[in-house]
């Protein structure tokens, strides 16, 4: 039992040094943070409208369909990774099915750009 106990020894350091390192650093940002951010700091960014305002307003949906057309094809793309480093090992039937994978993307992008989803006007 005491061999075990020892092995779990390093994960235990581990887990007790991230902790004391998040406190710390917790601490710290409370400590020295700035109270008072300048004009620019509050200012309207990337959506268009302000940071502090009335969560009822209107917004421009644009920029959220935008921003969710992005992550999905970068999610997409994140499946070519392990793919790509696996491809000198790759059977026949891997390499079409993610040429189908790649053809269903590419319709979907070009659908999106013909109904004009990625303009900004």
């Amino acid at each position: 039992m005491d061999a075990m106990l020892r092995d779990y020894l390093p994960i235990l350091i581990l887990l007790g040094l991230a902790i004391a390192l998040g406190l710390v650093l917790i601490l710290a940002a409370a400590i020295l943070a700035v109270r008072h951010p300048d004009s620019e700091k509050v200012s309207a960014y990337e959506c268009g409208f302000n940071a502090f305002d009335d969560a009822r307003m209107k917004f421009d949906v644009r920029f959220y369909l935008v921003s969710i057309l992005f992550i999905i094809f970068d999610l997409e793309i994140a499946f070519l990774f392990p793919w790509a480093t696996t491809f000198s090992t790759m059977t026949d039937a891997a390499f079409w099915s993610m040429m189908a994978f790649l053809g269903v993307l590419t319709i979907g992008f070009a659908y999106e750009w013909k109904k004009g989803a990625l303009d900004w006007e």
